[in-house]
């Protein structure tokens, strides 16, 4: 009677990669997307509902911005450029995970970081240069209630900087979930401030 040879069943098929950090941060990303789009269109409302006046042209215009409030275009114009600077070195992020380059992965997080806290600091210093008060009028009201909100968003894309960047540290660039999720909220961070600097600092 022979005895057949034991041999080992084939491993199973590899269970599907869930992308749940991924959808969570799209989820969070269109949240947020449709609560400042909202209150960008709160501040159409409050802007159309306001006054005609006539400009030093002889135009009628909205008497919405108050004569005496010079919105500081260099510094909003900068801090711009700086949201898309960010979009660059997160996506390098992303470059160095896939070829799992903890250095520069690491690198990337840290500098992408820095400038989220430089353009929070930039709209501090647009605040200072503006000088007034919350309470003022509407527009100076929308204008905190606005810009704000975008402050508290960099804040939180600073703090997942800082996870993205400790867990590049530790050498964990396998679940690369993380640096892609860190990517896409700082898109969504630099496409969101790209519709409020059109409305808010450049149409004013």
């Amino acid at each position: 009677m022979s005895t057949a040879t034991a041999r080992a069943l084939p491993a199973g098929p590899q269970p599907a990669n869930r992308n749940s950090l991924v959808m969570g941060t799209a989820a969070v990303c269109a949240a947020g997307t449709m609560l400042m789009f909202g209150m960008l269109a709160v501040w159409f409302k409050f802007r159309d509902a306001s006054p005609l006046r006539t400009d030093e042209k002889g135009k009628l215009i909205h008497d919405w911005l108050p004569s005496e409030i010079k919105v500081p275009e260099v510094a909003a114009n900068t801090l711009m450029i700086t949201m898309v600077i960010a979009c660059i070195m997160a996506q390098w992020g992303v470059y160095s995970a896939r070829r799992n380059d903890s250095s520069h992965a690491t690198l990337s997080t840290l500098i992408t970081g820095f400038i989220g806290v430089a353009a929070i600091n930039a709209q501090a210093a647009i605040y200072m240069q503006m000088d007034m008060g919350i309470r003022d009028g509407a527009y100076q009201t929308m204008f905190y209630a606005v810009t704000g909100t975008m402050l508290v968003l960099l804040a939180s894309g600073v703090a997942f900087s800082l996870v993205a960047m400790f867990r590049a540290t530790a050498g964990r660039l396998g679940d690369k979930q993380v640096m892609t999720a860190h990517a896409m909220y700082w898109y969504f961070l630099t496409v969101v401030f790209c519709a409020l600097w059109f409305v808010v600092y450049v149409q004013k």
